[in-house]
């Protein structure tokens, strides 16, 4: 399952671009992303949150804010975007791919859930 993380977020990105090819340019976004986290391995998972927060607003085009939800069946991001195509281009930029991805695959239990929603 783990191994699959990547190509779980590129599916999500074209799935979305086919669902909604209108809503591909629309202004803001918001990027959601699920993980299955054991509850013991959630401390973990939030420190690679905290770890990349400051870089992800500083440094990722459109990013506007980056948000953990601890729930208690999983743990969600909700990132921000000026646009969806911004958050699609994160999705394959290297703090993502390289960094955070990096980061939680030893703590996942199932591959993520990956939704682009755009705001008009």
């Amino acid at each position: 399952m783990k191994k699959h993380f990547a190509k779980t977020i590129a599916s999500a990105v074209l799935v979305s671009a086919v669902s909604a090819p209108g809503l591909v340019f629309a202004e803001k976004a918001y990027l959601e992303i699920t993980l299955k986290v054991d509850p013991q391995d959630r401390p973990a998972a939030g420190a690679v949150y905290t770890k990349f927060k400051q870089p992800f607003l500083k440094q990722v085009p459109g990013a506007q804010s980056k948000e953990l939800l601890m729930r208690s069946d999983d743990v969600q991001v909700l990132h921000g975007f000026a646009s969806r195509a911004q958050a699609e281009a994160y999705l394959g930029s290297d703090l993502f791919t390289k960094d955070v991805v990096v980061g939680l695959k030893p703590l996942l239990k199932a591959d993520p859930e990956v939704r682009i929603y755009s705001v008009n």
